[in-house]
C-alpha cells in the first residue's frame, strides 16, 4: 500500500471536488493546485497551496506554462526505493507527490463549438498530459485519476485502506490514463490532418470511446463492441431488445442509402447489408409500400429506414411485418404506441444523423484499409448518351435513381427501377450476368413490370449477354460506366434494339 501525503490537483472539470477533498482532508493529505481549480478549492473552503508558492516560480506566458517546472515532475516521477532518486530529490530540497488528480482542456468540446483555429491551438493541454503521463509511468508510487468519473472509486479505496492505495488500482488507472493522454493527442492529431487535407499520413492514429459491448459478433462465438469517434452516436435507440453487430452492420448500410434520397420522400428496405427495395414518393405510404413488394420475402426480418418521420398510418402498416429495426427521422406519439406493442423491434431516431464524407476502415489482423466513401452526386454532367435513342426526362430521373441505388449493392450489382422505385436488385455474384438473372426473376416474380423500366450496373458489361438479357426483359434504358474494350460492341446492341444507353464517367463497386 501507497500512503497519499501530498496531491496535486489540476481540472477543467470541476464537479464533485467536494466529497474528494472531505476524504483528502480526513486523511491530512497536502494539496496543491493551481488557476481556476486552486480558486474553486479554496471557494469550497479547504486548504490547498498554490502551484507558483510549491514550486516558488510565477505562471507565465498567460498561463502556457504552470507546472511544467522540475519540483513538481522530480515530485512525481521519483522512484520511492531508488537511494540515488531520493539523494537528487534532498539535494534539490524537492518532495514527493503521491496523487495527480488532472483532467485536460477541453479539446473535443471546443472542435464542437467553433472553427477559430487561434481558440482551437489555445485549448490544446501540454501541462494536463504531462503530470499524466509522468504519473501513470510511476504507478508503483503515484495514483493518477483523470476523470471525476473515478472519484467514487478513490474514495473508497482511501476509506477501505485508511489513505493509501492498492498497487492493482493503481496499475488500472494508469493504463486507463494512457490510453486518455492517447485519446487526447489523437483528436489534436486529427484536427491537423482535417485543416491541411492530409487523408494518408505516414503514421495513422485511430480513436473512439465505447458506446457498448455488444452481445457478440456476427457468430455467437466472436467477441464485438461499438465505438463512436464522438462521446455519443447521431443516432439514438427509444425501443426494443439490444441491437447486435450484425443490427448495426445492417442500420450503417440502410442509412447510407436513405440519406442519399431525397429529403422526405425515400424509404430503404435492406437485409445482410444489402437493399432489397427502395423507392422515391412523395407519399410516405406509398413510399414504403413500394420499397417493400421489389422482394417481400427478403423484407422478411429486415431492417426499414425513412428518411421522413413515422406517422400512425405509415406504423399500421410496417406493424404486419416482422422487422428487426425500423429507422427514421422521429416517430409521431400514435405511430409510438402501436409499435412499441412489439416489445423486441428496435425503433431507431436518426432525425440527428447527418452523412458525412469521413474515411471508411476495413480491418484484418495488423493491416487497416482506409478509403474515402463513395458519396459522388450524380448529375447529367457526369453521364453521357452514347445510344442513337435518347432518353426523356422520365427515362433520365429512373437511370439516375437506379445508379444511386447501384452504387450501394455489393458487386457484382443490377438494379432494374420504374418510376424511381427499384423493382429488381441483383447483387453480390460473381458473374454480373448472373446478377442480371437474378434481378430480372425477382422482378417477374414480385412486380412483373414492363412500363418505364430502366436499368444500372455498378461497372461495365464485358460481354453483350449481360445487357442482352436485360432488354429481352423489357429494360427500355441502361446506365452503366464505360471503360470495356468491348464497349462498342454493347453500344451497338443497343441501338440494334433500341435501348437507350448512357455510359457514366465513374464506376461503382461495392465490395
Amino acid at each position: 500500500m501507497k500512503k497519499i501525503k501530498t496531491a496535486l490537483i489540476s481540472v477543467s472539470d470541476k464537479r464533485n471536488l467536494k466529497p474528494l477533498l472531505n476524504v483528502l482532508k480526513k486523511n491530512k493529505v497536502k494539496i496543491i493546485s493551481s488557476g481556476g481549480t486552486y480558486k474553486e478549492i479554496k471557494k469550497l473552503k479547504f486548504s490547498c497551496i498554490e502551484v507558483s508558492k510549491f514550486t516558488n516560480s510565477p505562471e507565465i506566458l498567460e498561463g502556457r506554462v504552470k507546472t511544467l517546472h522540475p519540483k513538481i515532475h522530480a515530485g512525481i516521477l521519483n522512484k520511492r526505493d531508488s537511494k540515488s532518486h531520493l539523494k537528487d530529490l534532498r539535494v534539490n530540497n524537492f518532495e514527493n507527490i503521491d496523487l495527480v488528480i488532472v483532467n485536460f482542456y477541453p479539446f473535443e468540446n471546443t472542435l464542437k463549438n467553433t472553427n477559430n483555429h487561434s481558440k482551437i491551438i489555445e485549448n490544446i493541454d501540454v501541462g494536463g498530459p504531462t503530470m499524466v503521463r509522468s504519473a501513470a509511468k510511476n504507478y508503483k508510487d503515484v495514483t493518477v485519476i483523470t476523470s471525476s468519473e473515478q472519484y467514487a472509486e478513490l474514495i473508497d479505496e482511501l476509506n477501505k485502506f485508511k489513505g493509501s492505495t492498492s498497487l492493482n488500482f493503481r496499475e488500472r488507472l494508469s493504463r486507463i490514463a494512457f490510453t486518455e493522454t492517447a485519446y487526447y493527442d489523437s483528436l489534436i492529431s486529427d484536427y491537423f490532418n482535417k485543416i491541411t487535407n492530409t487523408n494518408f499520413p505516414k503514421k495513422k492514429v485511430l480513436y473512439g470511446n465505447l458506446i457498448e459491448t455488444l452481445r457478440y459478433g456476427e457468430n455467437p462465438h466472436q467477441e464485438s463492441g461499438i465505438y463512436s469517434r464522438k462521446s455519443e452516436m447521431d443516432i439514438k435507440q427509444i425501443h426494443g431488445k439490444q441491437l447486435s453487430y450484425n443490427n448495426y452492420n445492417d442500420i450503417f448500410a440502410a442509412l447510407t442509402i436513405s440519406k442519399s434520397l431525397p429529403k422526405n420522400t425515400g424509404t430503404v428496405i435492406v437485409k445482410h447489408a444489402n437493399p432489397c427495395g427502395v423507392s422515391i414518393k412523395k407519399n410516405h405510404l406509398e413510399s414504403y409500400k413500394s420499397a417493400f413488394i421489389c422482394d417481400p420475402v427478403s423484407a422478411f426480418g429486415g431492417i426499414v429506414s425513412c428518411n421522413f418521420k413515422i406517422t400512425k398510418i405509415l406504423a399500421i402498416e410496417m406493424s404486419k411485418l416482422f422487422l428487426e429495426v425500423i429507422i427514421a427521422n422521429n416517430f409521431d406519439t400514435n405511430a409510438l404506441k402501436i409499435l412499441k406493442k412489439k416489445k423486441n423491434l428496435r425503433l431507431i431516431d436518426a432525425s440527428n444523423y447527418k452523412a458525412n464524407d469521413g474515411l471508411k476502415h476495413v480491418s484484418l489482423s495488423n493491416e487497416i484499409l482506409i478509403q474515402s466513401e463513395d458519396l459522388k452526386k450524380f448529375t447529367t454532367k457526369d453521364l453521357k448518351i452514347v445510344s442513337k435513342r435518347k432518353p426523356t426526362s422520365k427515362d433520365m430521373k429512373n437511370l439516375i435513381f437506379a445508379f444511386n441505388v447501384c452504387r450501394y449493392v455489393k458487386s457484382n450489382a443490377i438494379v432494374l427501377a420504374a418510376n424511381e422505385t427499384t423493382v429488381g436488385i441483383g447483387s453480390g455474384q460473381p458473374s454480373r450476368l448472373d446478377s442480371c438473372k437474378i434481378a430480372i426473376d425477382k422482378m417477374k416474380k414480385f412486380t412483373n413490370t414492363n412500363e418505364n423500366l430502366v436499368a444500372a450496373s455498378d461497372a461495365f458489361f464485358p460481354f453483350i449477354d449481360g445487357i442482352e438479357k436485360l432488354v429481352q426483359s423489357g429494360v427500355q434504358a441502361v446506365i452503366q460506366p464505360s471503360g470495356s474494350i468491348r464497349d462498342k460492341d454493347v453500344i451497338k446492341f443497343a441501338n440494334e434494339t433500341d435501348t437507350v444507353l448512357i455510359f457514366s464517367k465513374t464506376r461503382h463497386f461495392r465490395h
